[in-house]
């Protein structure tokens, strides 16, 4: 029995055909769901990568495993879903991104050598990486701001792509003229990229997991766990012909936000409004470029799809391998005034979760959509359970889902919780806040969203029942003050 683990970055929970969008269809993703469970209210614990990830890959919050934004080392021993899985007998490895920054000196200081196989782990997140690639290879006027080296760069290479970064020349940068026209520009999202289709980087990593694949059936090498992690659609939003120019302004979701949320606003939601990217992404102009790229960088992700899951059916693999597809976290596009993640409204925190076991046991289940409140964490046991092993309570904090893929009704959780915390933006200093209080806290459950504020500031709170777009925001009203103290007894 094996698990593949396909996470997205960036990728919208309602950006799917199976989640209702109108326009975008997405027919292999939607075939997955057809064959698992689609989780309609799945939760990152994080709205932002770095921290999302590891909450996901140790099945822990981000207060217990301590990387609270980008940037952040996993601190050194920190079990990870490669430790727990290898612990059962089943190999962990990682194809794509992670977002992982090792505990150089905790190594030090230890002995650990960083190219050892437990130096390798500890640096990898606990994945034996057969291909790692974080893909946001800028450059400055020193240089690369990653200083590691880009496989993905080197694969454009060996194609005949010319410079020493492809990535940002061709892969993420269409042609004005005789200049290029770079993707980091959200003017040229409606250009195609200047690559070939089947070299840019969704292909690129598909097929890294299929000689991955490949190679392990070959070998029989035992039971194991591919984490593929595509870099797609996260920003730049460029996409390579035929996808740059499937969709138009004609095919955009409305955009969700009122004039409402610009008065009296939450310190914190106003910063975020007020900053570059809530600028930005609050022009028609902008947005009417942005999404349809977004949609083509989706429509190539489903095509994808659909050659990884035909490989899975023609060598007979779909019948021993549990497959899931999740994001790191959302992206605002416009709606409530913001750009990218970093904030609790669904289209940041909540994430496209669909979970295909393949064992009989799940039969009950197959083609339906479940209410649970599911965080991210809980894949860990997840795994864990389909791989043998028993769970270390005191250490994953996230819940099997395994009765609920086989048409249990176990005892769950009431409420998902999340946090964030941005001590490291400008708004922290802006706010005139002290680091230790630049922190935010989400808990939600089958009718409310609380957000708690540190520093002395207010909280949010929404009527998720009332007001699902969660324009009206309830924090300081007098008639819902229980509410309120509910949510922080949680």
């Amino acid at each position: 029995m094996n698990i593949l683990y396909i996470m997205f970055d960036q990728l919208r929970f309602d950006y799917l055909s199976c989640a209702g969008h109108p326009h975008l269809h997405t027919p292999n993703i939607d075939g997955l769901a057809a064959k698992g469970v689609r989780f309609a209210r799945a939760y990152v614990q994080s709205p932002t990568c770095g921290s999302s990830r590891m909450s996901s890959y140790t099945g822990r919050y981000p207060s217990s495993h301590g990387v609270q934004f980008n940037s952040y080392p996993l601190k050194v021993g920190e079990w990870t879903m490669g430790d727990h899985l290898r612990g059962a007998g089943m190999s962990c490895h990682l194809i794509g991104k992670t977002h992982m920054v090792a505990d150089a000196a905790g190594m030090e200081r230890l002995g650990l050598a960083p190219d050892s196989v437990i130096g390798v782990r500890q640096s990898e997140c606990g994945f034996d990486p057969y291909v790692r690639d974080d893909g946001l290879w800028a450059e400055g006027p020193d240089g690369f701001y990653d200083q590691k080296r880009s496989p993905y760069n080197e694969y454009l290479k060996d194609r005949g792509y010319p410079g020493e970064n492809p990535w940002n020349d061709f892969a993420n940068a269409g042609i004005e003229g005789n200049d290029i026209a770079s993707g980091w520009f959200m003017v040229n999202a409606d250009k195609p990229a200047n690559i070939a289709e089947e070299d840019s980087e969704t292909p690129w990593l598909t097929t890294k997991a299929i000689e991955f694949m490949e190679e392990r059936r070959r070998k029989e090498d035992g039971p194991w766990c591919a984490h593929l992690s595509y870099i797609k659609p996260h920003w730049p939003y460029i996409v390579p012909a035929p996808y740059h120019d499937m969709y138009g302004p004609e095919h955009m979701l409305p955009v969700v936000r009122s004039e409402g949320e610009r008065e009296g606003t939450h310190p914190v939601f106003a910063g975020m409004m007020n900053n570059q990217i809530g600028k930005t992404f609050s022009r028609d102009e902008v947005r009417e470029k942005v999404i349809p790229a977004y949609m083509g960088l989706i429509k190539q992700a489903d095509d994808q799809m659909g050659r990884l899951f035909a490989y899975l059916e023609e060598t007979g693999r779909m019948e021993d391998t549990m497959v899931v597809l999740t994001s790191d976290h959302g992206d605002y596009l416009g709606d409530h005034w913001l750009g990218e993640k970093n904030l609790f409204h669904e289209p940041s925190i909540k994430v496209p979760l669909i979970v295909y076991d393949p064992r009989q046991a799940a039969d009950a289940t197959r083609g339906s959509v479940s209410d649970a409140l599911v965080e991210a964490i809980d894949l860990a046991p997840t795994f864990l359970e389909f791989a043998g092993g028993e769970p270390v309570g005191h250490i994953l904090e996230g819940r099997d889902l395994t009765p609920v893929l086989h048409g249990e009704t176990p005892q769950w959780r009431d409420f998902a919780v999340a946090e964030f915390d941005y001590s490291t933006m400008p708004l922290c200093a802006k706010l005139g806040l002290a680091p230790k209080d630049a922190r935010l806290f989400m808990v939600t459950d089958q009718r409310w969203k609380f957000m708690h504020a540190e520093g002395g500031l207010p909280p949010m709170l929404f009527d998720m029942q009332e007001d699902p777009q969660e324009l009206v925001d309830l924090g300081q009203s007098a008639e819902h003050q229980e509410v309120i103290a509910l949510m922080y007894q949680r």
